[in-house]
């Protein structure tokens, strides 16, 4: 792969594997078809992962332990050519094992007997209707023969696609693998004369044509998909769904944080005034992005998108006015700048304007396209992470077209959070023709409020978005203090320590901060390797001799007695029985340093015997069966790379964002949390406004003393539930108080954030609520102050996660409080009292009861 997958991508990765191989060792052996589901919301990057699973099927993969499938055969199938050819151009993009004649769109002229295997073959709904040339026969045969069974059709030469992929499926030396893209469209619906769909001919088999074997649904919304699979075959099986948990989608930075949606203030028509308002954010949008590339050395800046959404029958004069007013704001744009995405392909008269069409899949490489006018043909299966600004002209009846679209746009353009930056992580959406009310409710949709949408899918969702900056009030001896603030890293699943060891040297040689940092981590391994070769002498030769012996059983029946006869037999290991064995060393010591180690043991010399090299393999092979060795060349390998972590702290923060955050994933590669390197917030979007409990808006409430603020000094309060504004305004009263910090709630680079994990053992991260910096003593201290309810099921485990981490990173601060209200008072526990820590760490009461205890006293206000 060429991207570095997140951590929620590989455990998905790793998940879809497992089930597919369940799901063709059903197909081999039993004959059972069966499905499969991934879901993730809108741009957790499911074709990115599904890129990982099939460059996995088809040359196997020893991140995941998995072994290539010889006869793979993959068909990618969606509703919308234009998606199909999308997904390819992603999956190349995300690959570079996947070649061009790899990934094959299946268009007239295509007549084959099979497909071949390490193929991936994209087909669409419309290749497949009674009227396409993929269905008729090599000579042309009628439509009507499309119904008829495969031995009542005439001999024609070629064969139809359907015979085709019936053909493939039937290949004894083939596992055909049947992806169903945006999952949950086509399967559950039926045609006007109630034959199945094409999609559920395709699954289910149709006229002597066999069933799909395996069928791999992907979505955000899986559920119509897994309700249509149980009812398309008794006999399909359905495997346990991969769900990602969105959360981690949201932590991870591949999506933008934050939506400021804005609207009329007043009845009228305000079209043109908000056009010029989204224009402006558009040119502002752009040169912060111009100043972050500057800053940070990039080749070329984003270049943001504004989408015009028409209704189904646009106004061309309204659209023509837009045009008018954001080139009156962006004159540097040329005719050039404007396309559309309507259904006829058509150049569009708009006005003065003549306006062409372009694919909606080359809309985001095509960065000279700064305004896209669309109606909703792009709110499904089309992403532009460049899209921030959309204006919609639809009205307010329509809030699903517009949710539907601005869930289209909330890919970062970076793939990642800009660092301290959350304009950079937001989307603008100017809503002429709503009202506050029909806002709402796309504001709630947006947030998590309507069953609709995934509650763990929630955005931040701004009236009145303004942005904060580094508060001029706060004395720099508070940022000194900030600077060395703990937080900790999320362990990476299937981590091992000595490849995250080379990988962090092959970062240090690349970026010039240690230039043979390759080769001194070999050297080191090496090192380590011949020690524990004498240490564990004879572990090491039991395991040796294991791997030249290859062991069987011979057999023997008499006619005469009816019996059998067991004879076992050992073979000495063949050149490809020892690479199978090597393998295991290359999963155990990373393929860079088990091959170095090889290289060692048998010496450079070209001329050296066979023999000798061939032991070096089976030493190698051997040293990562004895597990003792395992432990401690891992051990070895985490202190090395924790080493040059801190020797290298300064050098690398002084890198480019996008280097800062490949140093903080191999830090997080790590098989527990560590402690990671917390950054200084560079710009922070809130909402000044407040919602009453009449629906109305109101201005936010604000304080003083927070870390980012506006021009005034102020950051707005009305985010905060009623705790959280009392714990404020207690902290912010005391005298000795000098700065206070908002934590947000995700794993960034400016979160202080805790590793903990859930009770069915993932590592999450929770972000306790405040943190208060106070002058005591002459020096400035920090203080985490937490107002944590207990009516959440995972209370407990969090309180205790805090615990812990007191335990570890106590000294480094003032005060480490959890806070409930019990009644009308407010009770706080102390977590930097071991007694306290150590009962709770153990406790199984709720969260209520150990409030209620002794354990807490009042919160001294």
């Amino acid at each position: 792969m060429k991207f570095t997958l997140k951590p929620y991508q590989v455990d998905a990765v790793d998940d879809v594997l497992s089930q597919l191989e369940k799901a063709r060792a059903l197909f081999r052996d039993d004959g059972v078809c069966s499905s499969i589901s991934l879901s993730a919301t809108t741009g957790a990057g499911k074709t990115v992962m599904a890129a990982a699973a099939i460059e996995a099927l088809f040359w196997g993969s020893d991140a995941f332990g998995f072994d290539a499938d010889p006869g793979a055969v993959v068909i990618w199938f969606s509703d919308d050519p234009s998606l199909n050819e999308q997904t390819k151009d992603r999956l190349r993009q995300a690959s570079e094992k996947f070649t061009y004649d790899q990934l094959v769109t299946i268009q007239p002229p295509f007549s084959r007997h099979r497909l071949e295997p390490h193929k991936v073959y994209f087909l669409n709904t419309q290749k497949l209707s009674s009227s396409s040339l993929l269905t008729r026969g090599h000579e042309g045969e009628a439509p009507q023969f499309e119904s008829m069974t495969r031995d009542a059709r005439p001999d024609l030469q070629g064969w139809t696609i359907w015979e085709t992929i019936a053909n493939t499926i039937e290949d004894d030396d083939t596992t055909v693998y049947f992806v169903l893209d945006e999952a949950h469209r086509g399967v559950q619906s039926r045609s006007s004369s109630d034959r199945p769909t094409i999609v559920r001919r395709l699954i289910d088999g149709h006229n002597g044509l066999p069933a799909m074997p395996i069928v791999w649904g992907i979505s955000a919304t899986i559920q119509r998909f897994k309700d249509a699979m149980s009812e398309v075959q008794a006999t399909r099986r359905e495997l346990p769904p991969i769900h990602v948990d969105t959360a981690r989608v949201q932590e991870s930075g591949l999506v933008k944080d934050t939506i400021v949606l804005d609207i009329p203030a007043e009845a009228g028509n305000f079209d043109t005034v908000l056009v010029e308002r989204a224009a402006k954010k558009l040119r502002d949008s752009t040169e912060r992005w111009e100043r972050y590339a500057k800053s940070q050395e990039m080749r070329t800046p984003v270049k943001p998108l504004m989408i015009l959404q028409s209704p189904n029958t646009p106004d061309e004069d309204q659209i023509a006015r837009a045009l008018d007013r954001i080139f009156s704001v962006m004159p540097e744009l040329s005719g050039d700048s404007v396309r559309h995405v309507f259904g006829d392909h058509k150049t569009q008269k708009f006005g003065t304007w003549d306006v062409d069409w372009i694919e909606p899949q080359r809309v985001e490489e095509s960065t000279h396209v700064r305004v896209l006018i669309a109606k909703d043909a792009i709110s499904t299966g089309w992403d532009c992470p460049r899209a921030e600004v959309l204006v919609s002209f639809r009205p307010a009846k329509d809030q699903t077209h517009i949710t539907q679209l601005l869930g289209r746009m909330v890919r970062n353009p970076l793939a990642r959070r800009v660092p301290g930056d959350e304009r950079l992580n937001s989307v603008d959406c100017i809503l002429p023709f709503f009202d506050r009310t029909k806002a709402g409710e796309v504001a709630k949709f947006l947030s998590g409020a309507i069953e609709d949408l995934p509650a763990a899918d929630r955005k931040k969702i701004l009236f009145d978005g303004r942005e904060l900056a580094p508060n001029a009030e706060i004395d720099d001896s508070v940022w000194e203090k900030w600077d060395r603030l703990p937080k900790m890293t999320l362990p990476l699943r299937g981590s091992r320590p000595v490849k995250r060891l080379v990988s962090l040297a092959h970062a240090l040689s690349a970026d010039g901060l240690r230039p043979r940092a390759i080769a001194e981590a070999e050297q080191t391994m090496h090192t380590v390797l011949d020690s524990l070769s004498v240490r564990f002498d004879a572990e090491l030769r039991t395991a040796m001799e294991e791997i030249w012996a290859v062991r069987g059983m011979t057999i023997s029946g008499s006619r005469n007695t009816g019996k059998l006869t067991y004879t076992d037999f050992v073979e000495r290991a063949d050149d490809r029985a020892i690479f199978v064995g090597f393998d295991d060393a290359k999963k155990a010591f990373g393929a860079d340093v088990a091959q170095s180690y090889v290289n060692h043991l048998a010496g450079d010399d070209e001329d050296g015997d066979d023999d000798d090299l061939r032991e070096a393999f089976v030493r190698v092979s051997g040293l990562a069966i004895v597990k003792e060795v395992r432990e401690r060349i891992d051990r070895e390998a985490d202190e090395l790379a924790e080493r040059w972590f801190a020797e290298q702290r300064v050098a690398i923060r002084g890198l480019s964002d996008e280097r800062q955050q490949a140093y903080e994933e191999i830090r997080a590669a790590a098989t527990q949390p560590l402690r990671g390197e917390l950054k200084r917030p560079r710009s922070r979007m809130e909402d000044f406004q407040v919602e009453l409990d009449d629906g109305q808006l109101a201005v936010a409430p604000t304080e003083r003393l927070h870390l980012m603020s506006d021009e005034n000094g102020d950051f707005p309060l009305g985010s905060l539930n009623e705790w959280e504004f009392d714990v404020v305004a207690a902290e912010v009263a005391r005298g000795s108080c000098r700065g206070w910090y908002r934590n947000p709630p995700r794993q960034a680079v400016d979160s202080l954030g805790v590793a903990y994990r859930d009770p069915v053992g993932n590592w999450r991260s929770m972000h306790p609520d405040f943190v208060f910096f106070n002058e005591v003593q002459g020096e400035v201290v920090a203080s985490i102050v937490d107002p944590h309810g207990f009516h959440l099921e995972d209370s407990l485990i969090k309180l205790q996660a805090l615990a812990d981490f007191a335990a570890e990173y106590g000294p480094e601060f003032h005060r480490i409080e959890a806070l409930a209200k019990v009644g009308d008072q407010m009770r706080v526990i102390d977590l930097q009292d071991p007694d306290v820590r150590d009962r709770i760490k153990v406790s199984t009461a709720t969260p209520m009861e150990l409030y209620s205890s002794e354990l807490a006293v009042d919160y001294d206000a």
